[in-house]
């Protein structure tokens, strides 16, 4: 996997409000150990609401979310209409099956920026409240009753650096044995 050729940035989004779909925009800037520059999620300590009502000094392993742009020409197929920063992603990518990276992959996008891999997104409600069905959509259940969850991953920011449309993906596993991902 180290240097997926083919590899990139479909799109990137901001927003500085907690709303459910970011904004697209030219260019997004990583803040090493913060997130991303001026989103609502960016912190050292939890900032999704839910979360921050539970416990707000945890730390925050949701700096950073992309999904795989292949997961919205899936759910087209399924008869939902879904577009990068619909489901609140900061990074949309191609090429890199996101699902399948062990927890602690080091994802190099564009010249500088380094996101280190923390786990699974757990969606909420809210994605039926953006899409009727959309939560059953991205939430099936394998052979074996097992829940999958298909809304992406979560990082934290482990090199800053700004971050482009277009911007290669260089994917960097861990050192065995590999974990793999939880929710998170």
């Amino acid at each position: 996997m180290n240097g997926n050729v083919g590899s990139y940035v479909v799109s990137v989004s901001q927003d500085a409000q907690h709303k459910f779909s970011k904004q697209q925009r030219p260019s997004i800037l990583l803040v090493e150990g913060l997130g991303v520059d001026g989103d609502a999620h960016s912190g050292t300590t939890v900032q999704h609401l839910s979360r921050v009502r539970r416990d707000p000094t945890q730390p925050n392993l949701r700096q950073v979310h992309l999904i795989h742009a292949e997961l919205f020409l899936e759910l087209e197929e399924e008869g939902f209409s879904v577009q990068p920063g619909d489901l609140g992603e900061n990074i949309t990518t191609h090429g890199v099956d996101l699902l399948a990276l062990p927890e602690g992959t080091l994802l190099r996008i564009g010249a500088h920026a380094v996101v280190q891999v923390t786990g699974l997104r757990n969606p909420c409600l809210q994605i039926d409240r953006f899409q009727a069905g959309l939560l059953e959509a991205v939430l099936p259940r394998d052979s074996g009753g097992n829940v999958i969850r298909k809304t992406g991953i979560m990082g934290i920011v482990h090199t800053g650096g700004e971050v482009r449309v277009s911007d290669g993906i260089q994917v960097e596993l861990p050192a065995e044995p590999h974990r793999p991902l939880e929710r998170v």
